[in-house]
């Protein structure tokens, strides 16, 4: 398996066709998956704001008080109110904000980004990454599954890693479950993140910052004879972290 960033892609702007701008700079094969960040997928989408579409409402100002209060740093409620209208929960408020996107994912500032923003204040991700997955797939010459992906923090360990919001054409896991071990023990609980994985060794090409290297073609990659799931984002009901959360205060911490 290799992985490749696409040499050449312009500043992409509203109305960009990702897939021709791929497609006429790579030689695509049917076991390439093709990774392509959020960041350009949301300026091809036009999701790029100003902070003054966002006049902040009391939630948003308690929320911006909160934090400069814990922080130490002077902080835009505008931009808390961009962050509540994004999202459908919030699990924290202190030190930072820690929110569920409307499509299920949970990120801190609902994944809106302030840096390579193309001259706007805030770059909001994409509404339905998925959807945007399934748009750029079908318009490449080549029949190979799309991921979306950004970056994000883990809990318990330091550092960022690349992750996938949204994909087409391939599960999201391979399920192990009922496969057996090498010593003949049956497999329970083992359901592996490929698309996340393939995010992250995409991300190891693509880089942070100024790169300007936004799509990697991860090739050679397979499956395998497993099960496949579409699941990815936990339910509620099954997620103890944030149950957790929901009894947990900043203060006196």
């Amino acid at each position: 398996m290799e992985a490749f960033a696409v040499p050449g892609l312009p500043e992409i702007e509203a109305g960009d066709d990702l897939a021709a701008l791929v497609a006429n700079r790579v030689s695509l094969r049917e076991d390439d998956v093709v990774c392509v960040a959020s960041t350009v997928v949301s300026k091809a989408e036009g999701r790029t704001a100003a902070l003054s579409d966002y006049p902040a409402g009391p939630r948003a100002r308690e929320i911006a008080s909160r934090l400069e209060s814990v922080t130490g740093e002077e902080k835009d409620p505008r931009f808390a109110q961009a962050v509540l209208e994004e999202s459908t929960d919030v699990l924290m408020d202190a030190p930072f904000l820690l929110t569920e996107t409307r499509f299920g994912h949970v990120g801190v500032n609902a994944g809106i980004d302030r840096s390579n923003t193309g001259g706007d204040d805030l770059l909001l991700l994409p509404k339905q990454p998925s959807e945007s997955a399934e748009r750029i797939r079908d318009g490449l010459p080549v029949d190979c599954p799309v991921l979306v992906t950004d970056t994000s923090g883990r809990p318990f360990r330091h550092g960022q890693r690349g992750v996938t919001l949204g994909w087409a054409g391939m599960p999201a896991s391979r399920d192990w479950r009922g496969e057996e071990d090498r010593d003949g023990h049956e497999l329970e609980v083992t359901v592996e993140s490929v698309v996340d994985e393939l995010a992250a060794a995409a991300n190891l090409v693509s880089g942070e910052g100024s790169g300007g290297t936004p799509v990697v073609v991860v090739r050679g990659f397979e499956f395998g004879d497993h099960d496949g799931s579409q699941e990815l984002y936990r339910e509620v009901s099954g997620d103890f972290v944030r149950q957790a959360l929901r009894g947990w205060s900043y203060e006196g911490r």
